[in-house]
């Protein structure tokens, strides 16, 4: 396609939702078109659905401007994500920030686990989230047991002060709180329910990822240490200490690592049930107890 086939007239949200989607094809852009309309859209304030209703309305010289400067970094490489502030979660919309990594459908799974290990939504139950980044784990968790209260922890302070943000944004805030710490090292609490996505990527193997993530998205998020493992052995050594007596821990695997942390699992004396695939067939949650089969938290 040549840009003589943009047929809305210079200087409209046509002619730049063509032009753009042009330059993002091109660019090897899964969803050109999507993202065109979602850059746009931050670059003119409005919803990117708004953009269809007259697509020859003008588009003001600063936001051409700003469009421009967003379809850049985009170009380059950057997540879509951090240019337009925001990915839906769960039922959520999140602010995201380069503190944190960006939430991912595949940790919607962990969710899908805490729902099938604590059934009943209306217990008043405790919830920790550890490496919380965004608070997406913590707050998705939190939209569906309505009585519960949740801590979200994480080393990073912007990402602690972001998931604050997340909090209030989605009007979860009286019923979560959020502190910087390095894992669970300075609690002294017992939770009903704690979700974990920690580092899980090899040291040597991120340079290998998929370019806009390995630039981009935080190193501290994504490095396990050389066999990707480092932080499951400090999560795992807490637990015991952390988990109320019928608590649960659903943590977040990378691929093929199951056999490997249920093996560290054991060794701290925690029992391990049946992991939960996402939706590409990947097991992706591991509950983690202190012994299966005992009774869900108690109201």
């Amino acid at each position: 396609m040549t840009a003589d086939a943009c047929v809305d007239p210079a200087g409209t949200v046509g002619f730049y939702l063509c032009r753009a989607g042009q330059h993002l094809r091109a660019a090897s852009v899964a969803t050109p078109r999507q993202e065109a309309r979602m850059l746009l859209g931050a670059a003119i304030g409005v919803p990117p659905e708004e953009l269809l209703r007259d697509a020859r309305a003008a588009v003001a010289p600063e936001a051409s401007a700003r469009f421009a400067a967003l379809l850049k970094r985009r170009l380059a490489g950057e997540p879509i994500a951090y240019l337009v502030g925001s990915r839906g979660f769960w039922t959520l919309d999140l602010a995201v920030s380069p503190a944190s990594l960006i939430p991912r459908p595949d940790s919607e799974t962990l969710v899908e686990a805490a729902l099938l290990a604590i059934p009943d939504r209306t217990l008043p139950l405790r919830i920790l989230d550890l490496g919380t980044g965004t608070g997406a784990l913590l707050l998705a968790a939190l939209s569906e047991y309505t009585n519960a209260w949740g801590l979200g922890v994480d080393r990073v302070p912007a990402a602690v002060e972001l998931a604050r943000q997340n909090a209030a944004r989605t009007g979860l805030a009286t019923r979560a709180a959020f502190l910087v710490g390095d894992w669970a090292g300075a609690l002294d609490a017992r939770f009903d329910l704690v979700l974990c996505n920690p580092p899980y990527i090899e040291s040597a193997a991120i340079a290998g990822l998929m370019p806009e993530v390995a630039r981009f998205e935080p190193a501290s998020a994504l490095d396990g240490g050389p066999d990707g493992l480092d932080a499951y052995r400090a999560v795992l050594a807490g637990l015991p200490s952390l988990l109320a007596p019928q608590g649960v821990a659903i943590l977040e695997l990378g691929l093929g690592q199951g056999p490997a942390v249920e093996a560290l699992a054991a060794g701290f004396g925690l029992d391990v049930g049946p992991t939960r695939a996402d939706l590409g067939g990947i097991a992706r949650a591991l509950p983690v107890k202190k012994q299966f089969g005992a009774a869900t938290p108690a109201a």
